[in-house]
C-alpha cells in the first residue's frame, strides 16, 4: 500500500552524480538542507531515451530561475554515472543532453527510487517522479506519473514559487498574484 510522503520528512539520500563540470561527486539531501536550499528531485526512467532529454534539457535551460529561488535541482535514474556522462557528452542534436546546469545522480542500487516509491521493480527503472523538499527536509510536493509524459518546467517553477509563499494559493495561481 502506498504511504503518504507530503508533510513528512523526506527520505534521506546520498548518490554519486555527474556534476555540471562533468566531475563525479556525491549529492545528498543533507547537503542541501545544511545549505538552506530547497531540493527539486526528479526521477526519470533511463538515459538515451526519447522523452527524457526533452525534460532534462528544459529544466537545465531554466536552472537560473531555480537557483534564484534557492533551489537545487537533481535528476535521478537507475543508470550509472558513466552512462550519464556519455549522455551529457552527446550533443542535443544527437539525442544527447549536451551541457547541463545541475547534477544527474545514479541510483544503481535502486534504494532511492524505492524509498521515493517510483521504482518499477520488474524493470529496474524509475517512473517519472517529481519531489519538492523544503530546506528543513519536509516533503512539500510529490507527483508520480507514466513514463510516456514529460514534465513541464513552467509548472515545476510555479509550484516551487507557490510553496515558497507560505500562503494558500488558489487554483491557477501565478507568481505575483495574491494568496488567500
Amino acid at each position: 500500500m502506498a504511504e503518504r510522503m507530503v508533510g513528512k520528512q523526506a527520505p534521506r539520500f546520498e548518490m554519486e552524480a555527474i556534476m555540471p563540470n562533468k566531475e563525479t561527486k556525491k549529492v545528498s539531501l543533507e547537503e542541501n538542507m545544511k545549505n538552506g536550499k530547497w531540493t527539486v528531485l526528479f526521477f526519470y526512467p533511463m538515459d538515451f531515451t526519447f522523452v527524457c532529454p526533452t525534460e532534462i534539457t528544459a529544466l537545465s535551460d531554466r536552472y537560473d530561475e531555480f537557483e534564484d529561488l534557492d533551489a537545487e535541482v537533481i535528476g535521478v535514474s537507475t543508470d550509472t554515472v558513466h552512462t550519464h556522462l556519455a549522455w551529457i557528452n552527446t550533443s542535443r542534436d544527437n539525442n544527447g543532453l549536451g551541457e547541463l546546469n545541475y547534477p544527474l545522480a545514479a541510483d544503481t542500487n535502486h534504494r532511492v527510487s524505492r524509498d521515493y516509491g517510483v521504482l518499477i521493480e520488474e524493470e529496474g527503472v524509475a517512473l517519472r517522479g517529481l519531489f519538492i523538499i523544503n530546506p528543513e527536509g519536509e516533503m512539500m510536493y510529490q507527483v508520480v506519473f507514466h513514463n510516456n509524459i514529460g514534465r513541464d518546467a513552467d509548472e515545476t517553477l510555479r509550484v516551487l514559487q507557490a510553496l515558497q509563499t507560505g500562503g494558500l494559493c488558489p487554483a491557477n495561481w501565478k507568481p505575483g498574484q495574491k494568496t488567500l
